[in-house]
């Protein structure tokens, strides 16, 4: 009984607050009000990008959307992954994660809000709540046939290609990685490659799994992953992956990975995502200065939410 006087007193809680929340997040979104949506690790303040008008009106239309189903019923877990996701496709990541974390009060064992706070913990470099989190993920979605999990940003041919196993497995190792404990992440990234079912998929995973057994001197593991890559494989969202491997391989030179189109709108996710690799590269090929010089580069650009960046901030600040 008590349980359910506590979850109408959470509802009714919510209810209240949705409108002064709501109020807010129209300031940070119009740009009437910028406060740091995440901090690097070196503790610099982290803004939301800049993004190009017909972006910013797609993205606010889609939030207003979700914000309206939210607000209809706010205990509905779809409409709050929903409402969070669209969130921080704004990088409004503090109210994503507050969102995400009202949700978890009302459905303490889902799976997909732990995840999708996990992977927000991720961009705002809170690594050891992101591993808890994804790590209730995957004890609670043990079991579960594979379910695909819907994009909010379609690709190119608006196909969805990951499900909610493989970003549980992929975030968790990746936030494994980034603490620097490399075998935790080789054994995450291992369970990740079992539900890498397609290309985008196993390019993404391999090429971690492959940095992460470099970083351990397990090189020999790490060259027999490159036998299932190859230039001709079909690719739809993950090129810089492939083209990372492709570098490990010697059949595409850092160079040519660093050298992007600038006319593409997730230019700078690409330069982030193939940066590091290069980045990385040459730091465990034992170049030393040239890693920095790169990682030095991923850093001064503006997707800081990116893999790439967070990774090439997280290795500057070792060598410090």
């Amino acid at each position: 009984m008590k349980y359910f006087q506590f979850f109408f007193f959470l509802i009714a809680i919510n209810a209240c607050s949705v409108g002064n929340d709501q109020n807010k997040i129209d300031e940070e979104v119009d740009g009437s009000e910028k406060k740091p949506a995440a901090y690097s690790l070196d503790g610099n303040a982290l803004y939301p990008p800049e993004l190009a008008p017909e972006t910013l009106a797609r993205l606010t239309a889609n939030l207003d959307s979700a914000r309206q189903n939210y607000e209809a019923d706010s205990t509905d877990e779809m409409n709050i992954i929903w409402y969070g996701r669209r969130l921080a496709y704004l990088s409004l990541y503090p109210e994503a994660i507050e969102v995400f974390s009202k949700g978890l009060e009302l459905h303490p064992k889902s799976f997909k809000l732990y995840r999708h706070r996990g992977h927000r913990y991720i961009s705002t470099r809170q690594f050891d709540k992101a591993i808890e989190d994804l790590e209730k993920a995957a004890w609670f979605i043990a079991g579960e046939e594979l379910m695909i999990e819907p994009d909010g940003a379609p690709n190119k041919l608006n196909i969805p290609l990951s499900t909610t196993q493989f970003n549980v497995y992929y975030h968790l190792a990746l936030a494994h990685y980034l603490k620097r404990d490399y075998r935790k992440a080789i054994n995450t990234y291992l369970e990740c490659m079992k539900v890498s079912d397609n290309n985008d998929l196993l390019v993404a995973t391999t090429d971690w799994l492959y940095m992460s057994y470099r970083k351990i001197r397990r090189d020999i593991d790490a060259k027999k992953l490159l036998d299932a890559i190859s230039a001709d494989m079909e690719i739809i969202e993950n090129e810089s992956y492939l083209n990372r491997l492709l570098m490990y391989k010697g059949t595409k030179t850092p160079e040519e990975l660093l050298q992007v189109a600038g006319d593409q709108e997730d230019n700078g996710v690409t330069i982030a995502t193939q940066g590091y690799g290069v980045g990385n590269w040459y730091l465990i090929n034992g170049d030393r200065e040239k890693a920095k010089e790169i990682f030095t580069q991923v850093v001064s650009g503006t997707s800081w939410s990116a893999f790439g960046f967070i990774a090439a901030e997280a290795e500057l600040r070792r060598m410090k």
